[in-house]
């Protein structure tokens, strides 16, 4: 039985994305590579990575976001046990007043 060897990832996509030169033509780099429901979903885990980082409570990001428990707690994991990035990336946005 053959086993479930990761496949290398293709770096194409990333090298993309470091070639936008401004917000406007990342917004539509990415309405043109994602399906608007994968969008909004993106940006809801944005938010409420967000607003974890500002040590806001499960049900208030709930009521501000529409996500769900399972979406906020996942994330939530991400934040405490991912790579770190977007942690990093939400501390420099803070940084320079970007939220």
């Amino acid at each position: 039985m053959a086993r479930n060897i990761p496949k290398e990832r293709d770096t194409a996509m990333y090298d993309a994305i470091l070639q936008l030169k401004d917000l406007e033509e990342c917004r539509n780099f990415f309405e043109d590579i994602c399906a608007m429901t994968e969008l909004r979903a993106m940006e809801q885990r944005f938010e409420v990575a967000r607003m974890l980082k500002d040590d806001k409570v499960y049900t208030e990001i709930k009521q501000e976001t529409n996500a769900s428990s399972a979406t906020i707690s996942r994330v939530n994991r991400m934040l405490n046990y991912g790579t770190g990035c977007l942690g990093e990336i939400l501390e420099r946005m803070k940084e320079r007043n970007f939220i």
